[in-house]
């Protein structure tokens, strides 16, 4: 019988007008991958923010046991010294220090205060060797990518001699290789006999990988599964996660697409904008038509998101050609200002950062990109605000006990919601969705879709991009793929399936 690294029993939690833990019990056995999931806001993250002390003791209810002793651990600190470690969806890294200095920050190598660095150098190369990761450890954070920036992570992690390692979202932001490749590394410390916590909503690679998953619905434990002896499928855990079946993953559409273009680009091209020498996208010719979804596809660096922030007002990039029609008309967006007065608007794939002002209200946020359909010569008309945030919250039903609650508390999901409320509050014509379901669990997922064809359905045109390829199949009318900055194929929903992606996605230009 395997011994029991972790128990959790009877966690509550309670945060200002919301219980996000009722009587949580978790066991975690030693040396296996034990999956944790739910939809957004069943309580999941702060489960373990509870276990790893980011909740201290005394805010919580309930006893932590990790191995055979009662733990109450006041700060993060008290957690990782006995080898509980936990990587954040949001990673924790200083773009403008090297890798090195990442992994040891807050556990330099040093004596009498005095900084190692050879010895710093060197314990780098080995903790990059076991993650697999070939790269020089001076070498700053900010010119790596996003997929070394999670095994960077983990490295530290194994930094700090982890018995228990805890993922949140590992793979989120990971394009399908990336991914894959830190899966074969959690199996591998499995085999070392690490114990690792996985949270996921992605149930393909948690059927995969994982040993035991426990389900969280509503702040409370539904079920816990052994994944082979329980014969696991989707379906179960779908229903234990959000309380009911759902037959199909992507609602059903009234389709209203006009033969009329409302937007396109033609000859867009973009250069890095630090090395202007470089050039990110090369002659973009792509268009929309009146209640038409169309999506882009494309690994991670093939120039997605750049493409859309370019042309949302000159967001991103340097010396950028091109042109760009509204209505059949040429228009030029100096800044987004232009872009949204023109009826464009761009929902970006970091709404942490890009997309809400995560300490302010739901309504503030809600309003926040077309204060001027609130206010009176000039003057913020509060009653108004209230009342429109309000028409909002209700129409895009965001699970928020008030529009006056901060957005920061409220589950990915919702603050999904809230970021599509805003720029559907700017009543736009073009939108354009960038990633629009990362991080976020099946339920919230059926209900973003359930408002991307509703918009379509009122004739909006949307552009949306997606590292998922099944989501790109079951929601988009056309799809193009993009790959190293150019566009190499525009594909009817009839003619596109995720073998034909993925071959237009990876043709290669070349130096």
């Amino acid at each position: 019988m395997a011994e029991t690294i972790l128990e959790m029993k009877g966690i509550s939690k309670t945060f200002p007008g919301v219980k996000a833990l009722d009587n949580v019990n978790l066991k975690v056995e030693q040396g296996e991958i034990h999956a944790l999931i739910g939809e957004n806001g069943a309580g999941k993250s702060t489960l373990m923010k509870v276990l790893s002390g980011v909740h201290p003791f005394g805010t919580y209810e309930g006893d932590i046991i990790f191995e055979e002793t009662e733990c109450q651990f006041k700060d993060i600190n008290e957690s990782e010294k006995l080898g509980i470690v936990i990587i954040h969806q949001e990673l924790a890294l200083i773009p403008e220090l090297s890798i090195a200095e990442n992994i040891f920050l807050g556990n330099e190598q040093a004596k009498n205060g005095i900084i190692n660095w050879k010895k710093t150098i060197i314990e780098t190369r080995q903790l990059l060797e076991k993650v697999g990761l070939k790269l020089d450890p001076e070498e700053k954070i900010k010119n790596i990518g996003v997929g070394q920036q999670q095994l960077v992570e983990i490295a530290k992690a194994l930094s700090k001699k982890v018995k228990l390692l805890i993922l949140d979202e590992p793979t989120s932001a990971l394009n399908e290789e990336d991914s894959e490749n830190l899966l074969n590394l959690l199996l591998e410390f499995k085999k070392q006999g690490m114990t690792s916590i996985l949270i996921s909503h992605k149930l393909k690679e948690l059927l995969k990988v994982s040993d035991s998953i426990t389900v969280l619905r509503d702040g409370q434990t539904i079920e816990t599964y052994s994944v082979k002896g329980d014969k696991l499928t989707e379906a179960t855990i779908i229903k234990d996660m959000v309380g009911r079946e759902l037959a199909n993953l992507f609602p059903e559409r009234n389709y209203n697409i006009q033969d009329r273009v409302v937007f396109e680009v033609k000859n867009w091209s973009v250069h890095h904008p630090l090395d202007t020498e470089k050039q990110i996208l090369h002659d973009i010719q792509i268009h929309v038509k009146q209640g038409e979804i169309v999506g882009i596809a494309g690994l991670m660096g093939a120039g997605r998101t750049e493409l859309a922030m370019s042309i949302f007002g000159k967001s991103y990039g340097k010396k950028i050609t091109g042109q760009l029609f509204k209505d059949g008309e040429e228009v030029t967006f100096k800044n987004v200002n232009d872009a949204v007065k023109n009826g464009v608007a761009y929902v970006s794939e970091n709404r942490k950062e890009y997309g809400l002002i995560l300490i302010d209200s739901v309504k503030n946020n809600l309003t926040l990109a077309n204060l001027q359909e609130v206010a009176k010569n000039n003057i913020l008309d509060t009653s108004k605000e209230v009342v429109e945030a309000e028409s909002l919250k209700t129409k895009i039903n965001i699970k928020a006990p008030t529009i006056h609650q901060r957005t920061i508390n409220l589950s990915g999901g919702n603050q999904q919601k809230v970021v599509l409320g805003k720029w559907m509050f700017t009543n736009p014509d073009v939108l354009i969705l960038d990633e629009p379901t990362r991080g976020i669990d099946v339920g919230a997922k059926f209900e973003i879709y359930k408002l991307i064809n509703e918009l379509a359905e009122q004739g909006k045109s949307i552009i949306m991009i997606s590292s998922e390829l099944p989501e790109l199949l079951g929601m988009c009318d056309r799809i193009y793929a993009l790959s190293e900055g150019r566009i190499t194929a525009n594909l009817d929903k009839s003619e596109a399936n995720q073998e034909t992606l993925m071959t237009y996605m990876t043709q290669s230009w070349g130096s």
